[in-house]
């Protein structure tokens, strides 16, 4: 289990704390703060899972590749954002070139 599905469990259960209180008390606010506490502990998670597959092929990747594939992991739970962005940058790129044709 990576840092990021920890941190995503705290962040759902805080969310949905904060959420219920924000019911509780009637605060609007509070409820959807909590709301978007939640769903960013479910992003996170989700990311976690998919470092937790990427580990997963990596072990069973040829030695010649294993070094650069776990230093291409350890930059993507590092700086999850980034590497988000360069995903969807990569994949809306390839998505118009495969339009061209």
């Amino acid at each position: 289990m990576t840092d990021q599905r920890i941190e995503a469990a705290g962040e759902k259960t805080l969310g949905k704390a904060r959420s219920a209180l924000g019911r509780l008390t009637g605060d609007r606010r509070q409820q959807v703060e909590g709301h978007l506490t939640e769903y960013k502990g479910k992003a996170r998670d989700a990311y976690g899972r998919v470092i937790d597959g990427l580990d997963g092929l990596v072990a069973r990747a040829p030695a010649d590749y294993q070094d650069t594939a776990r230093k291409g992991l350890d930059f993507a739970r590092r700086k999850p954002l980034l590497t988000t962005g360069v995903i969807a940058g990569l994949a809306v790129v390839l998505g118009a070139l495969g339009r061209r044709r």
